[in-house]
């Protein structure tokens, strides 16, 4: 049982840490590149490449099927980083929407 508390504390914590991860890089990328939405789309693109081809060792081809081989565990942190890199999208866009013209 302690286990399971532990892995559910490092879920937690790596879950939050991806989130502010993204929002910050997101953030920056926004203010650098002048658009809104590129942190998402480019999150979506690194995470199609990374969940087909990263899990699989070198001898087996990439396919959509091995997608199964990820548990939760795997999938609450990417969540995290995904509303990380939208709610950065939606902050710049509401400060851009307030009048400020840096952002």
């Amino acid at each position: 049982m302690p286990d399971l508390v532990i892995m559910i504390v490092q879920a937690a914590v790596a879950t939050v840490l991806f989130f502010v991860m993204m929002f910050g890089i997101g953030f920056i990328l926004n203010m650098l590149l002048k658009t809104t939405w590129f942190p998402m789309i480019l999150f979506a693109i690194v995470m199609i490449g990374l969940v087909i081809w990263s899990p699989w060792d070198e001898a087996s081809k990439p396919t959509l099927d091995n997608i199964g081989t990820y548990t939760t565990i795997y999938y609450l942190p990417i969540i995290g980083a995904m509303i990380g890199a939208y709610v950065s999208g939606w902050a710049i866009n509401a400060l851009r929407k307030g009048g400020y013209k840096m952002f």
